[in-house]
Parts: structure tokens; C-alpha cells; sequence
């Protein structure tokens, strides 16, 4: 190895065990002492942050997109990609924002994609006109 490496490092590889790290370590003279079934939780924990913290940003983002503004005169008609039947229910149900459309059943992320995109471009139009 040409660097240092911690033992989260280490452990964050994907043929790194918990178990063989401790019984390198044990070959060193270094001993760790810890359960088997706590290792396994560390091991775990390294090995999944990296899909926890992206998992962590994707709700936050969507908490802020949650409270984005639908205007009741928005028309959902001529959005492409948008099913006709979620189209109806949007109209029949004129959510006040993105969070109220997202609990529409039958609303899927994709359309909650959708959705957004075109509120920016509505809303652009609007700054451009007045």
C-alpha cells in the first residue's frame, strides 16, 4: 500500500470482512475485542454510508421541493409524458403543492420530475411577461 489507510478504509472495501480485518490485526499483536454480532453492525454501517448519505440528501431535497407551489390556474395538459390519467387527477384535485401531488395515488417520482420542470418553465414565462 502506498498510503496509510484507516481501518474504516479498509473496511469500506468490498472483500474486507470485519472477521478477516480483526484477524489481520490479530497477527500484528493487535487484538480487537468487540462481539462478533457489533463488528458485523460496524461492518455494515462503513460499508452502506456512502448509499445512506445520498439517501439522506434525496430526502432533504425532496422536503424542499415538497412545499414548491402549484398555482391554481397551472394547466397540466399540455405536459408531455404525463399520463391522461394522472393529468384528470391533477385537475380534479388542483394540489396546492408538489407535496399534496406527490399523494395522489398513482403519482410517481418520474411525474414529480415532470411536474417541477414544467412549474420552472410556467413560472419563467410569468417573470418574462410581468
Amino acid at each position: 500500500m502506498a498510503r496509510e489507510y484507516s481501518l474504516a478504509d479498509l473496511l469500506a472495501r468490498p472483500r474486507v470482512t470485519f472477521k478477516s480485518l480483526a484477524e489481520a490485526l490479530a497477527t500484528t499483536g493487535n487484538v480487537i475485542d468487540v462481539d462478533e454480532n457489533v463488528g458485523q453492525q460496524v461492518e455494515i454501517q462503513i460499508k452502506y454510508q456512502g448509499y445512506i448519505n445520498r439517501q439522506q440528501e434525496e430526502i432533504e431535497k425532496q422536503k424542499c421541493q415538497e412545499n414548491t407551489a402549484i398555482p391554481e390556474d397551472f394547466d397540466y395538459k399540455p405536459i408531455p409524458g404525463l399520463s391522461n390519467e394522472l393529468k384528470q387527477k391533477l385537475l380534479a384535485q388542483r394540489p396546492e403543492n408538489i407535496g399534496r401531488a406527490a399523494r395522489i395515488p398513482g403519482m410517481t417520482p418520474a411525474a414529480i420530475s415532470l411536474l417541477l420542470v414544467y412549474l420552472k418553465k410556467h413560472q419563467a414565462v410569468k417573470q418574462k411577461a410581468g
